[in-house]
């Protein structure tokens, strides 16, 4: 089965001011989670932006988490979105196909 990639907005740190303006996010939390549908996986991280004087600027309260999660996607770039993706495909098939198991032992469990 397919993974369903979903990308979260946990926090934002920010500076409560800067050149006039307020809560200018300076680091963002997130989670790339994946399903397969049976199986879950994660990865957490943060990245952080750069505010520069005279850019375009939306208020914090003005924000969504997909403007918060292109902004994340941008500053990480294409490979390093592609390599979070492998990694929680990875964790996935760790699930499904484990390198290492412990079976319950052979002569059961005592209490000695």
């Amino acid at each position: 089965m397919a993974i369903t990639y979903t990308w979260v907005i946990d926090a934002m740190d920010c500076k409560p001011q800067e050149d006039g303006k307020t809560d200018v996010i300076m680091t963002v939390h997130w989670r790339l989670n994946g399903t397969d549908g049976t199986y879950n996986a994660t990865v957490y991280s943060t990245v952080g932006l750069t505010y520069t004087a005279g850019s375009p600027f939306t208020p914090y309260a003005d924000l969504t988490q997909d403007l918060v999660i292109g902004w994340v996607k941008d500053a990480l770039g294409l490979d390093q979105v592609t390599t979070f993706e492998t990694n929680v495909a990875a964790q996935i098939e760790a699930q499904i196909n484990p390198s290492v198991v412990t079976p319950a032992l052979p002569w059961g469990i005592s209490n000695v």
